[in-house]
């Protein structure tokens, strides 16, 4: 199959939900334009960030939807249709094919707790249902308790639409095994903001990120400076964006995303349980201020 770009910088977007706990289509189409806007190439949809696990499949595909034709080709679209049956994985890919949804992000099989030859088939299986759709291997054990080893992402990586992985181990040695035995076609992407430069140093092409909803053209400035050289330069912004980096992390994702994007007005409604909070969190909320104050995130003669 042809080579699709997905870009450098994705963004792993949040599920907008009313104050009734139903999915806002019309809020998640206007966050999509914005994100676009601000420098995003593809968006990843119904991810870790967009609470997947909490949504069903039927509102997973009405966002492809409504998400690909608010958009017209602006940007790529990458659905998450993983899931830790084979099966399921399978009919919610093709599905997403049918939509024509540019690739999608496929999840470690959570729970299950497969071996390495289990995984390989697994995603082969995948990859054989859609084989003109590509796909990003996501590799993230600390959600799914379930590893990717880099010989087995070097076996998957010789499926033609296979054609990357999101690595969000938070191990930079994964990483460079994983680039030393892949082909430099396979894209891998750092699934943490805080490594996307060092990952980037050892192979990377770039990051599918949660803090692009707030600096998505700045994360572009670092990327693009590394990219043709300027590492003082991209390390600079690397340094000034780390605490807003870290403190997006300083509770399980995407809570602190969703209440920073409501400290600037861009209110994305309620969490789906079990992550849904009875009352307002006023230390993470102090914590974003002030880290989002140092960057002069807030608009002119904001309140915040």
């Amino acid at each position: 199959m042809s080579k699709v770009d997905f870009g450098q910088l994705l963004t792993a977007m949040i599920t907008p939900f009313d104050l009734n706990g139903q999915v806002d289509y019309e809020a998640a189409a206007k966050l999509a334009l914005h994100l676009i806007n601000h420098g995003t190439n593809t968006l990843v949809i119904c991810g870790t960030t967009g609470e997947s696990p909490t949504l069903t499949w039927d509102e997973e595909y009405k966002l492809f939807q409504v998400i690909k034709e608010t958009i017209a080709g602006k940007a790529k679209i990458i659905a998450g249709t993983g899931s830790n049956s084979t099966s399921e994985a399978i009919s919610a890919t093709v599905k997403a094919a049918n939509l024509g949804v540019d690739g999608t992000l496929q999840v470690t099989p959570y729970y299950n707790k497969p071996p390495q030859r289990g995984l390989y088939e697994h995603f082969q299986a995948i990859a054989n249902s859609a084989p003109n759709l590509p796909i990003i291997l996501y590799n993230v054990p600390s959600r799914t308790g379930c590893k990717l080893e880099p010989t087995t992402v070097a076996e998957l990586a010789e499926i033609p639409n296979i054609v990357g992985i999101k690595e969000a181990t938070g191990d930079i040695d994964q990483c460079s095994y994983t680039r030393s035995i892949t082909p430099k076609e396979f894209d891998i992407y750092s699934g943490d903001d805080s490594l996307t430069l060092p990952l980037m140093a050892v192979g990377a092409k770039g990051v599918i990120s949660v803090a692009s909803h707030l600096v998505g053209n700045q994360i572009q400035q670092m990327i693009k400076a590394f990219t043709a050289g300027n590492v003082q330069t991209a390390s600079a912004i690397h340094i000034q964006l780390f605490p807003l980096f870290k403190a997006l992390f300083y509770t399980t994702n995407p809570i602190p995303i969703k209440a920073a994007l409501k400290i600037l007005g861009l209110d994305t409604g309620v969490l789906r349980s079990p992550l849904s909070q009875s009352q307002p969190n006023p230390e993470l909320e102090t914590k974003l201020k002030a880290v989002m104050s140092t960057l002069n995130l807030f608009p002119p003669h904001s309140e915040s």
